[in-house]
């Protein structure tokens, strides 16, 4: 971000609008210093000077083509060519001068032009409040210095308060960027510029809106607040306070925190946000929700933390020795009290990490997952996802997929490693590799009449409509078909079962919920 680069012109605005400071003193005549010819007037009112005229009053040097000076209200009008020269670098120009000797008050007409070593301010009115210390241009203005043009309808310094000020329509032109907005404050001891009411700051890398804000130019921090956001590429983060630290690259959000990836199409919410423009790493916290867009339907996720990444590779074009850099892989991390929310799928983990490249989830630190009435668990889960669906899930280390036949019973699948196949979200196979175990219940006419153990080290099961309705071994099962009651109550849970279900989320909110 380099929208602040704007330090010089504000610098400039100050010294253009600014009188060479006159302290306080006793009333002091207007002085001729020379004009080639001098007529009066019949009424005496005043005085004609015409050719090559000069005037000095309290420090400022007037000179113009012909002048009416009033001797008896201290006061006097220059026409053509006006020059004003305060102290050794401030020079004003127009074409009609009106100066009130008593109160210190000088008017510039038309063609006005007021310059400060490179710094020139245009206008067609100026003010000079001398007695006041103030000035200001009330029919717009343009500032222009080597790289800053700056416009406002409305430009008030006052040199007592030391707040500079443009209003109305204030617009800054940048070779980097651009800025609208409707008042800019500076204040030249602080150095430090305000902005007040709908702002907009665009440039090559970004946009950004506020309503209220302020940028300290020597320290080059910033905040940005009140409806603000940040656009960059196609994503948008908005907050009640934005900060931004140029020379770090530090951003921070607060309070309401949201980014926007549409073409990710991916939302993060949280309290606080924090991004490492150096690393492109961001870190959000605070009720930090993670929503993933489908078309049908909608990932919400909740952890403590959610981190994300992104990696850039530079891209050459053919025939090129130039390069530009795009995004090749986006990560986010979600750590601690992981819990996510889908209508046709729900999850647990302590840990979780999706990479948006290949679009995969993957969950640490006792994943459990449920799917309609099963109950998915293993040591690690993958899922992978596929037009905004998704499409298989790999399950590694004590995979488990079980479902509840009543308050008692329970249907159970146990492997090494399980891969589950859906289709339209719904699960309907699964492929068991290693150490298999199946323990399901029959029924008949819709009655228990008993249950099915058997082990194998490869199988496939296939479900419709929640419930297993074939299982295909791949060598030699050892099955047994018991009656209902002549299974053992310690073998009618397989090893290292676990019901978990009261930690099921059932609604959105629930992911707030450990």
């Amino acid at each position: 971000m380099r929208v602040f680069a704007f330090t010089r012109c504000l610098f400039a605005a100050v010294a253009l609008l600014t009188a060479v400071p006159v302290h306080a003193q006793e009333k002091t005549k207007i002085k001729l210093k020379h004009a080639d010819k001098l007529k009066g007037d019949k009424t005496k009112e005043f005085q004609r000077l015409i050719g090559n005229v000069e005037f000095e009053h309290q420090g400022a040097i007037m000179k113009c083509d012909s002048a009416h000076l009033y001797d008896q209200t201290n006061s006097m009008e220059a026409y053509g060519h006006v020059h004003i020269q305060h102290g050794d670098s401030i020079h004003l120009y127009g074409d009609l001068l009106k100066y009130n000797g008593n109160e210190r008050k000088a008017e510039l007409f038309k063609n006005i032009s007021m310059t400060d070593g490179d710094m020139r301010l245009v206008t067609d009115y100026l003010i000079y409040d001398l007695k006041n210390k103030v000035a200001s241009y009330t029919t717009g203005g343009k500032i222009f210095s080597r790289e800053n043009t700056l416009e406002s309808k409305l430009g008030y310094y006052s040199t007592e308060g030391k707040v500079l000020t443009f209003r109305k329509d204030v617009k800054l032109f940048n070779p980097q960027y651009t800025m609208n907005c409707d008042t800019l404050k500076y204040l030249p001891v602080s150095k430090v510029a305000y902005f007040v009411g709908p702002t907009t700051i665009f440039s090559k890398a970004n946009g950004i809106y506020c309503e209220d804000g302020w940028y300290d130019t020597q320290t080059d921090k910033s905040r940005f607040s009140k409806n603000a956001f940040i656009l960059f590429e196609k994503r948008k983060l908005t907050g009640d306070s934005l900060f931004y630290d140029r020379k770090t690259g530090i951003g921070r959000a607060l309070k309401n925190v949201v980014l926007l990836d549409t073409a990710q199409k991916i939302i993060i919410k949280g309290d606080l946000a924090m991004h490492y423009e150096k690393t492109e790493l961001s870190l959000v916290t605070g009720k930090a929700e993670f929503i993933q867009l489908f078309d049908e339907d909608s990932l919400y996720l909740h952890a403590d933390t959610l981190k994300s990444t992104t990696r850039y590779d530079t891209l050459v074009v053919p025939g090129s020795k130039t390069g530009y850099q795009i995004d090749t892989s986006r990560t986010v991390y979600a750590y601690h009290g992981v819990k996510f929310f889908k209508k046709d799928m729900q999850g647990k983990c302590d840990s979780l990490v999706y990479a948006a490249t290949d679009s995969t989830m993957r969950l640490f630190g006792l994943p459990v997952m449920w799917s309609d009435q099963n109950q998915l668990s293993a040591d690690s889960i993958t899922l992978f996802t596929a037009n905004g669906n998704i499409s298989s899930m790999l399950m590694e280390s004590n995979a488990f997929i079980s479902s509840q036949e009543d308050t008692v019973r329970f249907n159970q699948i146990k492997g090494r490693r399980m891969r589950g196949f859906f289709k339209d979200n719904d699960l309907y196979r699964i492929e068991v590799e290693g150490n298999g175990q199946t323990l399901y219940y029959v029924r008949d006419k819709n009655m228990l009449v008993g249950v099915n153990k058997a082990d194998s080290p490869r199988l496939a099961i296939f479900i419709a409509e929640n419930s297993v309705k074939s299982i295909t071994f791949f060598s030699k099962p050892e099955a047994t078909l018991y009656p209902l009651f002549d299974l053992p109550p310690r073998e009618a849970l397989l090893k290292d079962f676990k019901w978990r279900i009261g930690e099921r989320p059932l609604k959105r909110e629930d992911i707030f919920v450990q």
